[in-house]
């Protein structure tokens, strides 16, 4: 009898099957079996994995006409012999130790079930799993979801090992339709007598590529929302029945995660949805407290409520006006000593419409250059997504904060009052805005010798302080849109170099520079660069691309005449993107790397061969180049 039995269900995953199940028995646990089963595949799936059995006797292989996962996994855990049960989705990997650790741990401590922390697979990139990062931060042995309410988004079945004496007690067991993971999963944890965590990854998820290829693709059809609803519901009972001191954290991510599916859902199919798909949305949210209600920002618990009182006319409207970037309720306030905030929607009865814990700032520049040697900027800061008219006029300061040090530089602090404005948006669109203008004037004579010595980042921060609000922010905004980073200056011996980070967020970075590109453009697809070197070096100089979410290296020759150099770099040839987006940090390598200062005050957005890319400065003022 093999210690571990590892269900591996798949359907049409002809692509991936082959890398799933080299990484099963590619594992340091090697006492197992692996029981593929077949739910009706259409491709050369099944064809792929008797290729492996021919060469690992572990393998097994059982065929079935298309039922769907639930009963595949069933029928694996009805030919499962091992004295531990893992399930894995056939086009996902495992990494190499995952079930020594994993059987290791339940070995040791005698709990149920062991758990781990996953990624996501997308290509060849591995992101951590962000229903799974906090939950997983640390590891806990021999504790319980009640304990740790965190596993409440745990609800995924393939990154556990379970007990198969601890299952066959339960009476686990999965339902025949889609999210037939969750139920089991969270019977689990709140069956089990103790769980084990571990904070190691256990398990990559993958992000597939192709068109309505996963259940998560295909999510606003009926019956996935209905398979869904149905998992929701069926766990939500679960919860209330055996540990209801759980269930307002359920709810939380409940209402964030899967009625938002469920909105956008019903929004599209207005007064022609189903009944019994409202009327499965309504019996779970009849169960919602008033505390999980108020988790989730104004604008979307506006919609579930709609939802839930069956408005379905009224929130396909309220939800295009959401994502037009037209829903902006009025914001007020009442009482004196603890002054509580609310939105206001006629629609939105008053017990659910306090966004007191919800009221954040959105600062954006519009304007920013380099003027006699000052810095100005203008800018507008918005409270949300909000109407803050009933405000009237409030004082707004900006300032800049030294990393580290706290040191602050004082750059603004004016009366405003809020006005309209439509604001162009990252996808091109333009949307209203109710906001606070603001401007400012940074004179680099302001900084001491000190500061300027430190060669430190400083942050530029807005506040905004008026009828009991007082807020701030830092000043950020789309990365793609305007403005332009102007130039760095030259002072004092040290460049003051204007820069932007990658989520959008303002600065000043104060640094020396041992390389300056001065001439930064695109010309027929190749990007051209030429500056001057203050070090020649020992080393033949080149051009090193690394990209900043895996590490990746590209090369790229280095002519150089003197102290002057240039460099061409084919966008064509580069790398392709990983993600949504990938950044490139631009360097000149000589044997230690150098970080060139970029002049130039151009940025560019161009388009080659169908790839968009966007070259632009980092947050030391270097060269950055991006691609979406």
């Amino acid at each position: 009898m093999p210690v571990l039995s590892v269900i591996v269900p798949f359907h049409n995953v002809e692509k991936y099957i082959g890398p799933c199940l080299d990484s099963i028995t590619a594992q340091t646990l090697d006492d197992l079996e692996v029981i593929c089963v077949d739910d009706g595949s259409g491709d050369e799936g099944a064809a792929a994995v008797e290729a492996r059995m021919a060469q690992d006797p572990r393998i097994k292989l059982l065929s079935q006409d298309n039922h769907g996962v639930g009963h595949a996994r069933n029928v694996g855990v009805r030919h499962a012999t091992g004295t531990y049960l893992a399930f894995v989705d056939g086009d996902d990997t495992v990494p190499r130790d995952a079930f020594k650790r994993m059987v290791s741990s339940l070995e040791t401590t005698g709990s149920d079930l062991a758990c781990g922390n996953v990624m996501r697979l997308y290509r060849n990139l591995l992101i951590p799993s962000w229903a799974h990062r906090q939950a997983f931060a640390k590891p806990a042995k021999r504790t319980h979801i009640t304990r740790h309410p965190l596993l409440v988004r745990d609800r995924m079945l393939w990154n556990k090992v379970y007990r198969r004496s601890f299952w066959d007690r339960l009476g686990l067991s999965f339902p025949e339709r889609m999210y037939e993971d969750q139920p089991v999963a969270m019977a689990a944890h709140v069956g089990a007598e103790s769980v084990d965590v571990l904070a190691r990854v256990v398990y990559h998820w993958r992000q597939r590529d192709e068109q309505n290829a996963s259940i998560t693709q295909r999510r606003l059809e009926p019956a996935n929302l209905r398979d869904r609803l149905l998992s929701v519901t069926q766990t939500a009972e679960l919860l209330a029945r055996c540990a209801p001191g759980l269930k307002t954290d359920f709810d939380r991510d409940t209402l964030d995660i899967d009625m938002t599916v469920a909105v956008e859902a019903m929004a599209a199919m207005g007064e022609d949805a189903e009944p019994d798909l409202v009327d499965l949305a309504a019996r779970y949210l009849d169960g919602v407290s008033r505390e999980a209600w108020l988790s989730i920002p104004f604008e979307h618990r506006l919609m579930v409520h709609l939802l839930h009182r069956r408005r379905l006319g009224e929130l396909s409207r309220v939800y295009a006006e959401a994502r037009q970037g037209r829903l902006l309720p009025k914001v007020g306030s009442s009482g004196w000593l603890r002054k509580r905030w609310y939105g206001r929607h006629p629609a939105m009865p008053g017990h659910l419409s306090e966004v007191s814990e919800e009221l954040g700032l959105q600062a954006r520049l519009v304007s920013l250059d380099w003027h006699d040697g000052v810095l100005h900027g203008a800018g507008r800061v918005a409270v949300g997504r909000f109407d803050v008219g009933d405000l009237r006029r409030a004082r707004v300061r900006t300032w800049l904060r030294e990393r580290g040090t706290g040191d602050t530089v004082v750059l603004s602090e004016n009366d405003s009052f809020p006005t309209w404005e439509d604001v162009e948006q990252e996808d091109g669109v333009r949307a209203p805005e109710h906001a606070f203008p603001f401007r400012f004037a940074f004179d680099p004579e302001v900084m001491s010798r000190g500061q300027l010595a430190r060669h430190g980042q400083w942050d530029l921060h807005v506040r905004v302080k008026g009828g009991g609000l007082r807020l701030e922010c830092r000043v950020a905004g789309p990365r793609w849109l305007p403005p332009l980073i102007p130039a760095p200056r030259r002072t004092s011996g040290v460049w003051l170099v204007p820069v932007r980070s990658a989520k959008g967020a303002w600065g000043i970075r104060v640094r020396t520079a041992q390389a300056v590109i001065g001439d930064c453009r695109v010309d027929g697809g190749d990007l051209l660069l030429s500056g001057r070197l203050t070090d020649l070096g020992d080393g033949e100089p080149v051009l090193r691309l690394r990209r900043k979410s895996d590490g990746e290296e590209m090369y790229f020759p280095v002519e150089l005449d003197g102290q002057k150099f240039s460099a061409c770099v084919p966008l064509a040839g580069i790398d392709e993107c990983v993600g949504h987006e990938s950044w490139w940090e631009v360097m000149i390598d000589q044997g230690r790397p150098l970080r060139p200062i970029v002049r130039s005050r151009q940025r560019t957005i161009t388009t080659v061969d169908e790839r968009r890319f966007l070259i632009d400065r980092s947050e030391d003022g270097c060269l950055l180049l991006a691609e979406r």
